[in-house]
């Protein structure tokens, strides 16, 4: 493969020994049809000057990279799984397969699979992924990235010619591989299951290893399980507030969807709100909502008191583990003041005028309803430019008394880097929007007729809506 001074393997997860991860082999696909790369993503751990015959070698037949981990290993972990206990978990379709680090930052990152095969965690599955499935996957975090959600970056899609049936999709349905590059695969479920198997012995070795890898700055201390948890925290009150204020549905919520580093992944029956509606739900299966919108921060609060159940047994005493937890509210009020002010393309300015805003914003979000749009109202209102918000498509409703608070509100903030609205983007009359109808849209002709024009523009477009926005996670 051509050499990248930024290519820097450090495979580190065999450190963790056999009782988290089996070697596994990846499937044998007859054919292999390049559908997407993430050149972006590529460079930032060298990867970029790879062709694309040597891309299929890596992510279609998964040679190993040089200097990385030598097979594959599938992960094992339990969960909960619309709450109830599930202990016949694992990576079932899917695999690590590198480990390297990231250009400029350092972070510890994978390279991991979804579709890549059978492994011993299959239970009857085939260990496949539909190109349809594929395809929203690549959608979705391509929209979260630019709107300034912590999340995997779908790295490679390829199509791999094999026909599946699927209850939730006319069948034969076509197959691909995905390959997400992501801030680390370790799951609260990871942490669940040596908990189960009652070995306090895993669970410090895992507590020990998160620590050394994504959290450094925390080895050493006295209660390191409460200091994991602490991270944990902080990095889902981040993630569920950027949820929120994309108007974003993950819709299965389960401990084994969500990791201990914060990062969003793993994109089935998601959605994005085609305007306010905290009872909206994502998954056609979540018929109790326990999922909705409104839901997802209770969801994810309850996510973690079971990994605070877990690091109990790494000898955490059970008060400092619910102090703790009794934080994570502050945490997801200010990350959410701060992620829907960033959403606005305004200041933070860390007073009770941020709150104010936020209870504005929603507020108008839930007067406009079907009429304005989750996306359309952060893209009238962006870097608070009320004279473009009024002259838009939108803006005789903006001139209703039940958006006045808005309107005072938003000119009270500082606009953070208005030179952004010079953009192109911002001389359109409606923003770019990832809407069920739209994803449903781009599959047809690539099932009707293998066109992938619809799916490489709206690729195109999103990418440009974020260098337009610039919205950075945090």
């Amino acid at each position: 493969m051509p050499f990248s001074l930024d290519y820097s393997p450090d495979p580190r997860l065999v450190q963790l020994g056999p009782d988290f991860a089996d070697p596994v082999r990846a499937a044998d696909f007859p054919r292999l049809d390049l559908r997407w790369r993430n050149d972006r993503a590529a460079a930032s751990v060298g990867l970029a000057e790879l062709n694309n015959d040597e891309w299929a070698d890596h992510f279609g037949r998964f040679q190993p990279l040089p200097g990385n981990l030598p097979e594959p290993l599938a992960q094992r972990y339990h969960g909960h799984q619309f709450r109830v206990y599930n202990p016949d978990l694992g990576d079932g379709r899917g695999f690590t397969f590198a480990q390297l680090r990231e250009a400029g930052s350092g972070r510890l990152l994978d390279l991991a699979t979804k579709g890549s095969g059978v492994t011993p965690w299959s239970r009857s599955g085939d260990g496949r992924l539909t190109l349809k499935g594929g395809v929203r996957e690549v959608l979705a975090a391509g929209m979260l990235e630019a709107l300034g959600v912590p999340t995997s970056r779908a790295f490679s899609l390829i199509e791999t010619g094999e026909d599946l049936v699927r209850q939730d999709e006319p069948s034969p349905t076509r197959s691909a591989v995905l390959v997400r590059l992501s801030h680390g695969h370790i799951r609260f479920g990871t942490f669940q299951r040596p908990a189960a198997l009652e070995r306090p012995d895993l669970v410090r070795r895992l507590v020990d290893y998160t620590l050394e890898l994504y959290f450094p700055a925390r080895v050493g201390e006295a209660d390191p399980g409460a200091a994991l948890l602490e991270e944990a925290c902080k990095g889902a009150a981040r993630l569920t507030a950027a949820w929120m204020a994309a108007g974003f549905v993950h819709g299965v919520l389960n401990t084994d969807n969500m990791n201990i580093t914060g990062e969003s992944f793993d994109y089935g029956p998601y959605r994005f709100l085609p305007h306010s509606d905290p009872n909206f739900v994502a998954a056609y299966f979540d018929h109790a909502g326990l999922y909705s919108f409104g839901r997802q921060p209770e969801a994810v609060f309850w996510n973690l008191r079971q990994l605070a159940g877990c690091l109990l047994m790494a000898g955490s005493p059970e008060d400092a583990l619910v102090e703790v937890l009794n934080g994570f509210g502050d945490l997801y009020r200010e990350a959410l003041a701060r992620a829907v002010v960033r959403r606005l393309g305004l200041t933070f300015r860390g007073d009770g005028s941020d709150a104010r805003l936020v209870s504005a914003a929603f507020a108008a979000l839930a007067a406009g309803g079907a009429e304005i749009r989750w996306e359309p109202f952060f893209f009238d209102w962006f870097c608070g430019d009320e004279a473009r918000a009024l002259a838009g498509p939108r803006g005789e409703i903006y001139r209703r008394p039940e958006f006045e608070d808005l309107r005072r509100e938003v000119a009270g903030a500082e606009p953070d880097r208005p030179e952004r609205l010079d953009h192109p983007v911002f001389r359109r009359e409606s923003p770019v929007e990832l809407l069920i109808d739209r994803i449903e849209a781009i599959w047809a002709p690539i099932a009707a007729s293998d066109d992938w024009s619809l799916f490489n523009a709206a690729m195109a477009e999103i990418e440009q809506a974020r260098t337009a926005w610039r919205l950075q996670p945090g």
